[in-house]
């Protein structure tokens, strides 16, 4: 029995800046620190490799200071529409009607609430009341391929049920006004907010890429590398500056081995669908497989046009092979890296 992803679909929020927009607040924000300082800021936030970022806030506000509170109640409001209307578009998409799912995995790290998103959609969807509920909230980036894996665990146990996956993120909710390391800087410079839904299904008749294998990867000693701290004014960005060297160290035994074991190499694979998780994370993958004359562009583009969206990301990028409709027989592995640290990988067949 094969379980399928059906339909992918995304939600932006309704403010949005180019980078060369944004860097007027910059300037601001930075003006009692170093000359220096503030130029190499600034370049850093032009070489990114972010074009353009949406945001559930207008800059003043992400730029005010507010109290973790304040925050994190824009971050609740806002979310639950984003993981609505994202979640609406990709039905319509699988032509379903909200009833006709049976399992719902919400995921977001980028703030805290209790009850989680997929209860209120529950309500304002009207799903059966039957639906079983996973909300994942601590896997950072990597939890929009780890949604998948547990959703695809559950419809291999259960025949003719359908499952959706919902990624909604707002990292401007956790920007620190007060912290000038170059870790929120870096954060800033990268991260946008936005949401992705994934339809799966188990049943015969669906259509959509076969999920073949799937796969976690978990670095050992490197819990320090990736994640948020707790503290007073909300949720500060923990991105150790050697994740990119780390990723590339780990590289061959996260893709080849995976691969072997379904009687595969890099050269039987035609689409790469991979996390955008910064330029130089980027840079460091597309180093690696431009040896082995594959490409990243939809990644690069995916960053390019949203910023790093944490877990929703690479739904985005998911998005663009599912809407290409690849040709019959065509092979794609998904890869996402979160907090842990730790690799999920999914191998997928057209």
């Amino acid at each position: 029995m094969a379980v399928k992803i059906t339909a992918v679909a995304k939600q932006l929020p309704k403010y949005y800046k180019e980078t060369k927009e944004i860097i007027p607040f910059v300037k601001l924000w930075m003006q009692d620190q170093e000359s220096r300082f503030q130029r190499k800021v600034i370049k850093l936030f032009e070489g990114a490799g972010v074009d353009k970022r949406y945001s559930i806030m207008d800059p003043v506000e992400v730029f005010t200071a507010t109290s973790f509170e304040e925050k994190n109640n824009i971050y609740k409001r806002e979310v639950i529409q984003l993981a609505e209307q994202s979640l609406k578009k990709s039905l319509q998409k699988a032509n379903l009607k909200p009833t006709d799912l049976d399992y719902i995995i919400t995921v977001s790290c980028t703030g805290i609430m209790i009850p989680s998103v997929d209860a209120y959609l529950i309500n304002s969807l009207g799903m059966k009341q039957d639906i079983v509920r996973l909300p994942v909230t601590e896997m950072g980036c990597a939890a929009g391929v780890s949604g998948i894996i547990y959703a695809k665990n559950f419809l291999k146990a259960n025949p003719n049920k359908r499952a959706a996956v919902v990624a909604v993120e707002a990292p401007t909710a956790t920007f620190q006004l007060n912290d000038f390391s170059m870790t929120n800087i870096v954060s800033a410079a990268i991260f946008g907010d936005g949401a992705s839904s994934v339809i799966l299904s188990s049943f015969d008749d669906d259509k959509g890429p076969t999920i073949i294998d799937e796969e976690m990867y978990h670095f050992f000693d490197a819990t320090h590398m990736m994640g948020f701290n707790l503290v007073n004014s909300g949720l500060q960005m923990i991105l150790d500056k050697e994740v990119p060297q780390k990723i590339a160290d780990h590289f061959p035994a996260i893709i080849h081995p995976f691969l072997a074991q379904n009687k595969l190499t890099i050269e039987d694979i035609n689409h790469l669908i991979f996390h955008p998780g910064g330029k130089k994370i980027v840079q460091t993958v597309e180093d690696l497989f431009g040896k082995l004359g594959k490409n990243i562009n939809d990644t690069k583009e995916v960053l390019r046009l949203y910023g790093n969206m944490s877990s929703a990301t690479v739904l985005y990028v998911l998005e663009r092979f599912i809407d290409r409709n690849p040709t019959k027989g065509e092979k794609g592995i998904m890869l996402s890296f979160g907090p842990g640290f730790s690799a999920q990988r999914i191998l997928l067949e057209w």
